[in-house]
């Protein structure tokens, strides 16, 4: 399994698993911390409220699952994430408990993924001992169109998953799921989607990080079952004529995210900037990963490919302000797709 170095130092993966409340998060992992390859496996458990459960049925991780309560990982208990990462590394560095292959931050149904992530890429410590290789988002066939229409939070985390599993499809009707994929695949077209009935899917695929921006566009995108996406969520795809400025492109994306980051759910792609292989841009609102630069090429296509989904900002005023640093950007972007 790959994990970041650092100035010399090992990070150890920090996966976000999150979706809406009855998605079956918990179901899935304590699935998959049964296999033997997450043996070494720490959970954080965030519940919303006093008194949490979950914690409970993740039998795996024994000593080394941590409840967070009292509230919303996202808003209201970033500092006990903080103090429960660094106790876990004080245990590992001090031969405790085994070595920590990975750690999953289980979030309440309820919770932004966002600020989660800011806060392991802001905290001085942290940073150098943690890398958020994957955010995962569970999705309930049964209810997963419902929750989307009437809960921003939903669409939020759909938004910022790089993997989006759902569940019970094993009691949903198949045109039903067929239809909450494809509206899946608008809302977050960067995501890879996986089907899981009981919680069963296959582990090593799952928690196998991806780079940005790898799959394909598709010609035509999916058509939508609900209004409230289409009046709400943007999603645009834009590839470039040829390589990017990477000092440019940062400038502009920052602008941006000072401008209207709230509103930019997800930032995911590769950019060609001349040199052997891309640089991959992944972030969520506010927070964006450490820019990855890539020796090679993940498959034959070298154009820059980059997909922003947005609230309330319609695609064409991203394509008309990247445009307008043409100049700068040494390319010109063209959309390959935008939603709605």
């Amino acid at each position: 399994m790959r994990r970041a170095v650092e100035n010399g130092t090992t990070r150890r993966p920090l996966t976000v698993v999150t979706g809406f409340l009855g998605s079956g998060k918990t179901t899935l992992l304590s699935r998959v911390l049964s296999e033997p390859a997450m043996a070494n496996t720490a959970v954080l458990v965030n519940e919303f409220g006093e008194v949490g459960l979950d914690h409970h049925l993740l039998r795996r991780v024994d000593e080394r699952t941590v409840l967070l309560g009292g509230g919303c990982v996202c808003c209201t208990t970033r500092e006990d994430l903080v103090v429960a990462l660094l106790d876990l590394l004080d245990l590992n560095q001090r031969g405790e408990i085994p070595h920590l292959d990975r750690v999953v931050v289980e979030t309440t149904g309820l919770a932004d993924p966002a600020p989660i992530l800011h806060t392991v890429f802001s905290d001085p410590v942290l940073q150098h001992h943690f890398s958020v290789d994957l955010v995962l988002a569970t999705v309930d066939a049964l209810n997963g169109n419902l929750h989307l229409d009437n809960n921003p939070e939903s669409v939020k985390q759909v938004a910022a998953a790089d993997k989006v599993v759902v569940t019970k499809t094993d009691v949903a009707e198949r045109a039903s799921v067929e239809g909450l994929l494809a509206r899946l695949g608008a809302i977050n077209p960067s995501a890879q989607t996986f089907e899981a009935a009981l919680g069963e899917v296959g582990v090593e695929e799952l928690f196998r990080p991806g780079h940005a921006g790898t799959r394909a566009a598709p010609a035509v995108l999916p058509a939508q079952n609900s209004l409230h996406d289409t009046a709400e969520t943007h999603s645009v795809s834009l590839t470039f004529d040829g390589p990017v400025d990477w000092t440019a492109f940062g400038i502009w994306l920052s602008m941006l995210l000072h401008a209207r980051g709230e509103e930019v759910l997800r930032v995911k792609g590769m950019l060609d900037v001349g040199g052997a292989g891309p640089v991959v841009v992944n972030g969520v609102q506010h927070t964006i990963h450490p820019p990855e630069h890539l020796d090679a090429w993940p498959d034959a296509d070298h154009s820059s490919r980059i997909v922003l989904i947005t609230k309330r900002i319609p695609p064409e005023d991203l394509t008309g302000s990247l445009r307008a640093f043409g100049g700068l950007l040494g390319a010109r972007p063209s959309p390959l797709y935008t939603q709605p």
